[in-house]
Order: structure tokens, then sequence, then C-alpha cells
């Protein structure tokens, strides 16, 4: 080979070279740009950004944060670094007044100085891990060469707090937004090889992590090892951080692969979604400590979903119709009954109404710690609360003013005062928890046992498209304090209806005792007594304070006073075998409510038993505390040779599908019993018909390990 072909060849070899390390280099600039593009995105408030650099001291502190108060319940330097993000924004962007102002320039100094001087640590180590680097790395991202190389260097090693090793980095929701910080503090250094490495690490987090921190085989979310439901808040976190980076590195040679994104999309729309009314509002029941943070009722954003849009076409459908409903574009059309076996979480819904089931077991603590003074009075809302929305704002900000010992759904002894915050968090007592579902309905037992009190009752739910049937007995206490079950506690929107004996009537506002009651209608939900109920009321003004039940230095401390509904039963002090039977009817009229619930039959409802028939739609739902049998129609007796949850399907004479689960996760099958012929088999389940019993005995295969507790339903 001649020296001219060999210089033409290193030539070529140098000239791909560098076309290749080019196109990684404009890759790496495009992904820092895009990056810079979203945090410049949010307008710019200039009569708020004037008043931050008035009000800014010659110190480079801001009047009104506590610099002193670095505590779990203070620390409100977080608005100082909030504040240097909001300057530095309006110091870059385009068609603003304040675009390159010099005076703004200094501003962001003297702030950025003071910060760098101190370095504030925070007693809790989210601000140290997370929302410091957050916003130091948002500053340095958006001011770029605007700031010194001084400035840069002294604010790198505070940045850096977010690594993969650090304490907060553990395998759950803050694992994947620590490792989203690193990487954008890698694009601002352009730090190709490490920022390809964590992109990496975010692409793994998307995976199952059953009985441990993270998502769980049923697309619920464990932050803890508490095993307390987290899917509203760590792992909605854990869900954006994941899109936002699936987003920012699609049409990448980083981005990522097909499984993780279809892996997250089944979680955000089965999970995440189906544990939020109409997929748009936050359900009350999933929330922890953060129920007592001041919210705005606003529909959750479109963000997420719009960004895994952009990544894959993977169930799209759904993901538009979502974002359509949060925009109201569009109205509910999804109808599911799903039961969340690690959780133990049931969420129902039907296009004019969602409710849930919130419970705790042998497996799962009852509520979290009231972690940063957040939570104070959250002793009972893991004990089978039951709220219920039409519109989804029937709970917001109610917090402050709330009757923390009568929580919709719940069965609790009416305390004197609820106990120390410390007594919050407790193991459950029972491990019969579960519910059985074919995806669209759904029946829910518990055997509950209290964690904070000696009281004990049967408790199940029955849920069926336009009503669900609530039935408690076997409510037992040796307390000398009465024992109430809580049908509601939500905003008074509007009258009271009411209807005892054959008198219908408006509720005047105050507190009520009411006889033989019949039904009671308030804000579209009706709640209806098959049998005439004795039944308290309370409609009228309640008060309280958010300090009282969240210890955080801003939280306010005036008095909060507002109208609310309150209906519950009274079983007395020291209730022996106690019961209680109502049906709950949302989105219903008063015209309609004489008629409300007359196809529902309420089959048995003893210790033993507890079972709800709906004729116009030819199912039955029963829970077995012991093994027995039940006769469900003239026709068709239902047995079962253990505890369990059954619920049948019929074309009004024969049996067409049967669902089953096991609460208790301890059998590798069910044993039923159907008094009528059937000889069918299938991969998990076999049919014999006994002649001598006139019955078919059917025995169904059960899932286990990561899956038990979920429901299986065969067809016959």
């Amino acid at each position: 080979m001649n020296n001219k072909i060999k210089a033409i060849l290193i030539a070529l070899i140098l000239f791909f070279t560098f076309l290749k390390v080019d196109a990684a280099t404009s890759e790496i600039e495009l992904l820092r740009q895009k990056v810079i593009a979203e945090l410049m995105a949010p307008p710019v408030n200039e009569a708020n950004i004037r008043e931050l650099m008035a009000t800014l001291k010659p110190d480079g502190t801001w009047p009104g944060i506590d610099y002193v108060d670095v505590s779990n319940t203070g620390f409100q330097h977080a608005n100082h670094l909030s504040n240097m993000v909001e300057l530095s924004r309006a110091f870059k962007k385009k068609g603003t007044k304040l675009k390159g102002d010099k005076k703004l320039k200094l501003a962001i100094y003297s702030a950025l100085d003071y910060w760098l001087a101190n370095d504030f640590i925070c007693e809790n180590w989210w601000h140290n891990q997370i929302g410091t680097p957050i916003a130091l790395n948002s500053v340095l991202l958006i001011m770029d060469t605007d700031l010194t190389k001084d400035r840069v260097e002294k604010a790198q090693p505070m940045i850096g707090r977010a690594h993969l090793t650090a304490s907060g980095a553990r395998p759950s929701g803050d694992r994947i937004k620590i490792a989203g910080i690193l990487a954008k503090s890698l694009l601002y250094r352009r730090d190709e090889v490490q920022f390809a490495e964590v992109i990496k690490v975010i692409e793994g987090e998307i995976k199952f992590n059953t009985g441990q921190r993270g998502m769980q085989h049923d697309y619920s979310f464990h932050h803890r090892e508490d095993r307390v439901n987290n899917t509203l808040s760590y792992g909605t976190g854990y869900a954006d951080a994941f899109a936002e980076w699936a987003a920012f590195v699609s049409g990448t040679k980083y981005q990522f692969s097909e499984k993780p994104l279809q892996h997250l999309i089944d979680y955000y729309l089965d999970g995440i979604c189906k544990q939020m009314v109409y997929g748009k509002y936050n359900d009350p029941g999933t929330k922890n400590r953060d129920i007592t943070r001041a919210e705005r009722h606003r529909a959750m954003g479109t963000t997420t979903p719009e960004r895994l849009l952009k990544t894959t076409s993977y169930r799209k459908s759904e993901l538009e119709e979502l974002i359509k409903i949060r925009k109201g574009e569009a109205t509910p059309t999804l109808s599911f009954a799903k039961f969340f076996w690690q959780t133990e979480h049931f969420a129902f819904q039907r296009p004019t109404f969602y409710t849930s089931v919130r419970m705790h077991s042998t497996r799962n603590d009852n509520m979290e710690v009231p972690y940063n003074g957040e939570g104070l009075m959250n002793h009972h809302r893991g004990d089978g609360t039951n709220y219920i929305s039409v519109t989804g704002d029937e709970y917001t900000n109610i917090a402050p003013v709330y009757d923390w010992q009568k929580i919709p759904g719940t069965t609790v002894l009416q305390k004197p005062e609820i106990p120390s915050e410390k007594e919050i968090q407790k193991i459950g007592l029972t491990d019969f928890v579960g519910a059985v579902t074919d995806g669209k309905y759904g029946a829910v037992a518990y055997d509950f046992k209290s964690a904070h009190d000696p009281l004990a009752a049967k408790k199940a739910w029955f849920f069926f498209d336009d009503e669900y049937v609530c039935l408690g007995t076997g409510i037992n206490s040796r307390a000398k304090l009465p024992a109430v079950t809580t049908l509601n506690q939500c905003l008074l929107r509007g009258d009271v209806m009411l209807m005892n004996g054959n008198q219908k009537s408006m509720v005047a506002k105050g507190e009520h005792q009411l006889d033989k009651v019949k039904w009671i209608l308030h804000d579209g939900i009706g709640y209806v007594f098959p049998e005439a109920q004795n039944v308290f009321l309370s409609n009228q003004v309640q008060t309280g304070s958010w300090f009282k039940i969240n210890r955080q230095s801003d939280s306010p401390k005036d008095e909060v006073s507002k109208d609310v509904f309150k209906l519950w039963l009274d079983h007395g002090p020291q209730p022996r075998n106690a019961s209680y039977q109502y049906i709950v009817v949302p989105a219903i009229t008063e015209q309609e409510m004489d008629k409300a619930g007359q196809q529902v039959k309420i089959l048995s409802n003893t210790r033993e038993v507890q079972a709800v028939s709906h004729s116009g739609l030819n199912i039955c739902q029963i829970v077995f505390y012991t093994s027995g049998e039940l006769k469900v129609s003239e026709n068709l007796t239902i047995g079962m040779d253990s505890p369990g949850t059954v619920m049948v399907k019929t074309d009004g004479a024969a049996v067409k599908q049967i669902s089953v689960a096991d609460p208790s996760r301890k059998l590798g099958k069910i044993h039923i019993t159907v008094s009528q012929k059937m000889e069918k088999s299938g991969d998990n389940f076999r049919s014999f018909w006994n002649e001598k019993k006139r019955v078919s005995e059917i025995s169904i295969d059960l899932p286990q390990t990561v899956y038990a507790g979920k429901s299986v339903t065969i067809e016959l």
C-alpha cells in the first residue's frame, strides 16, 4: 500500500471518528438544551421578581425566612432556594423586561453567595440529597456562563450530595429521583460517560420489587418496608421521574428500550390512575401524612402521560383519553374493580362515581409514621376507610376540622382524646383481609381487629353498578366507650334530605339523633337502610386548625371553620355482636331515592357468612369466614370448605362464571360446591358431579408467591 492510499485511509478514519464524536457531543448538547428549555418553560411574574429584588437584604437573605431552624418541621431555607430559581429564570427569559438586567444579576449573585457561604444542612435528609441539589443545579443550568467559575465550583459539592450511594438513594421513588438529579448535573458538566451510566440506572429502576421497597406485582407502590400504600406519593414521583427521562432521551442513542416503557405505562394506568378518582383527582383513601397538607382542588397534570406518548405507541388511546379527562375535554368512561393485594387496597369506579376501601393486615402496617410532624391524627385511617366521590372534591381541605375518630367506613371506639402521634403506626392483627373481583365487580372482606382498641368486627363491602352494600357484624368491645360506624364525613354541600317513617323532610342544621330512618340524601349521594335505622347526623360548622394536625413551621395556626356533613351509627359502649347494614347509592337524585337499592338482597350478615345478591345483574357475592354453605336462591346453594370469598354470575338460573380469592393467603386451592351439575374442567380448575350429595365439587388453583391474594375467575 503506497503512502498516498495510507494517507487517504487515515484521513477517512479521522473524518468518521470526528463525525462520531461530534454526533455524540451534539446529542449531549441537545439533551442539555431540552433540560434547560423545560426549566425555562414556567412564566415569569415580573412583579414578584421586582418584589424579591427590592426585599433582598445586603447580606443576601430575605425577610420572613427563618435561617436558623434546620429541623424536620422547619427549614424555610427551601424558600430561599426557590427564590433563586425564579430570579434566574427571569434573568434569562426571552421577552421579559428583566432579561439580562444587571441589578437582577447582582441579586442572584448575592443570594447564591449567601447560600454557598453557609451550606445549610437540614435534619431531614431529603432536603440535603434532593431538594437543595435540584434547586442549585437548576440555577447552574439556567444561568450557565453567567455564573463565575468560583461560584460553580463551590456549588458542586452541595449538588453532589445527590449520588447513587447516598443514604436516600434506596430502591424506591427516591433512588430514581436522585439518579435524575445526578443526570442533570452530568449534563451541566457535559460528562458523556457517566451520563450514559446513570441513564441505564434510571431505565433499570422500572421493575417489580415485591416484598421490598418499590413497585409491587399488583402495581401498587411501597416506599418503605412497612408495606404502607405510597402509590400516589412516592410512587407517582417514581413514575414522573422515569417519564421525564424517557421523553428527554427518546430518539437519541440513550433512549430506553420498549420493555421498561411498557412496564411503566402499565404501572401508571393500572396502578396510579386506578387509585385516583376518574384518573383525575387523588383518592383521599390513599393519602398518608400528606392528607394534612393544604391543597387546591385541581386535576392532576398531563405532563407525565404526554411524555409517555412521546416515547411509544403502547396503550396510546388510553393515555390520550386520560389527558382529555384531566383537561376537562372528556368525561370518564372507565368501569373497573381492582384489588391491590400487596397493599390491602380496593378501588371501584363507574363513570359517575369512584370509591375505595383501605385496610391493613398482618402483612402491612396500618399507616405511615407521622414523619416531619405531619399526619398527627391518622390513627384510624387504615381501619376499613371507605371514601366516596362523585365530583372528586368532597373532602378537599377538610382535614383541619376533621373528627379523626369518625373516618368514613370505619368502626372506631370514641375515646376522650386520640392517642399520641407516636402510637399511629401499628402492625395489623388479622390476616383475613382481601377481596374477590373479576375486574368489573367485587366484594371486600375484612376480619377487623383494631390495632389501637379492644374492638373487633366482621366488615364487608359488595360493589355493583349503581350502588354498593356495607355490612358489619360481630362488633365486640370490652371497653366502656361507644363503638361508632361512620358512613361518611365530608364537606357539607347543600341540603340534607331525610325519609323516616313515611315522612320526607329537609334536615335543619345542627346535630341530630334520628329514628326509623329509611334513607338520607346529601350532595348527590344516598344512604339507604334496608331496615329502618336509628342514626346520628351532623350538618353544621366544625372548627380546628392545620397546626393541630401538621406541625410544620409554615402550617397556619389560625382557627379554621367549615360546614361538614357527618353521618354515623352508634353501637353503644361494650357492644356484643352488634351489626349494621346500609347501601350507598352515588350520583342519585331525590326523585330516585325511593327506588334505590331495590335490586339488592342481603342474604346473610352473620359472623360466619356475609353475602349479597343483585337481581338485575344476576350476581351473588359471598364472604365465608368459616367453612359452610349458603342458599342463594330456590335453585342454587353455594358452599366452601374453608374461609374465603366467592362471586357467582348466573344467566338467571345456571352458573356461568365463578371468581374466588383467599384473603388469608394460606391456601393452594379453594374447594367450593354448587348445587348444579357441571363437569367442565380447565387449566386451573376441576369440576366433579357428586351424585350422592347432588352437588358439583369444584377445585380451583389459587395464585401463589407474589400473586397470593389475587382473584381467579373461571368460565363455566
